[in-house]
């Protein structure tokens, strides 16, 4: 610890990404990438504007691309804002939704950056247990609170809660902010963007990264009552009023904009995850039911941290979370046909050796 940190830096426990480790090649199935190239449309329009305008500020308000995504999604540009990742607008939520003086709810099991915010902004929280599979019970979250995040698709479970469970926790809560995390909302489960104009305490927030094939572009975005969307605002131009950069908009615009190609890779990776799911499932693994880009997997016999651990010799990297209740589970992205195949054959004999 250093003598220069403040009190808060050093209580801090960050959040900790999925590893990249640079002393080899790995099929890389441990940070829910997608598998498939972005769209060519979006390198096309990121060439194309790599020009003189770069010694130019971007827009801070980024209205291309808000007026972009409020077409896609049938929403006025004031429902609409974008950030540097869906990361920095959790953060931003956290920020400009949540008080010190009130408890924030989220599930037992879910994304481990949660927690990450609420200790540094100072947010007292309290976690509600998911049943033996996972499931979020809507009920449990119908008590008094300062403030609830819903991530669905869950992570890492991929267990996909139904609209009509969320329903019953915005009904519940229209006094507080509830925030529906949707990363992975676009491989099999159904989006509540549209809620937005009902519900005036609903805050969706989504990102380019999965679906779109985008995570090195970093673009993020919420969807949500005007009154919400500027209370972001304020918190982002306090901190920093240019998070987009002049590429990352460009290519943003012409991720959404290209239906056919988001289409077809989704419809890939979809049909990945279901194959290979079943093959998991003959080699004795538990696979909970995903709606995500990637698969929640545990073996009948063997001990999850033995598993990862040969995989990773094998030069195969999937993610092991030693914590309680899933320690004894591997989450695993869904890659190419080829890369699942080569997972599957090396559990096959790490399973059932000859």
């Amino acid at each position: 610890m250093s003598k220069y940190w403040n009190e808060l830096t050093a209580s801090l426990v960050p959040y900790v990404p999925g590893e990249q480790p640079k002393d080899q090649q790995y099929i890389k199935l441990n940070t829910n990438e997608n598998p498939y190239p972005p769209s060519p449309k979006v390198l096309e329009a990121i060439r194309n504007a790599t020009n003189a305008d770069l010694r130019l500020y971007p827009d801070p308000n980024c209205d291309q691309l808000r007026e972009a995504l409020a077409g896609y999604y049938r929403l006025s540009k004031e429902q609409a804002f974008v950030g540097n990742g869906s990361d920095e607008i959790l953060a931003f939520a956290f920020q400009a939704f949540f008080s010190a003086s009130k408890t924030i709810l989220f599930p037992d099991i879910t994304y481990t950056f949660y927690p990450v915010y609420a200790d540094l902004y100072g947010l007292n929280y309290e976690t509600i247990p998911t049943d033996d599979e996972f499931n979020i019970d809507a009920e449990r979250f119908c008590v008094p609170n300062g403030g609830i995040i819903i991530p669905n698709p869950n992570a890492p479970t991929a267990r996909f809660m139904v609209v009509d469970q969320l329903k019953i926790i915005l009904d519940a809560n229209p006094d507080q902010v509830v925030i529906v995390d949707e990363a992975y909302i676009d491989f099999g489960g159904e989006s509540v963007v549209s809620w937005v104009k009902e519900y005036p305490n609903l805050l969706v927030v989504q990102t380019l990264s999965k679906s779109r094939s985008l995570a090195g572009l970093r673009v993020g975005m919420a969807f949500g009552h005007p009154d919400l969307i500027e209370g972001l605002n304020r918190v982002k131009n306090s901190f920093n009023s240019y998070t987009l950069d002049r590429l990352a908009l460009a290519g943003a615009v012409a991720a959404i904009k290209d239906q056919s190609y988001f289409e077809e890779t989704n419809r890939k990776v979809i049909a990945t995850r279901e194959r290979t799911s079943e093959e998991l499932k003959r080699l004795g693994f538990r696979v909970i039911e995903s709606k995500a880009n990637f698969v929640f997997i545990s073996h009948e016999r063997l001990p999850a941290s033995e598993i990862f651990s040969t995989l990773k010799r094998r030069g195969i990297l999937v993610r092991y979370f030693n914590k309680p209740r899933i320690n004894e589970y591997l989450r695993v992205s869904i890659g190419t046909d080829e890369e699942m195949d080569a997972l599957v054959s090396a559990l096959t004999e790490i399973v059932q050796p000859s």
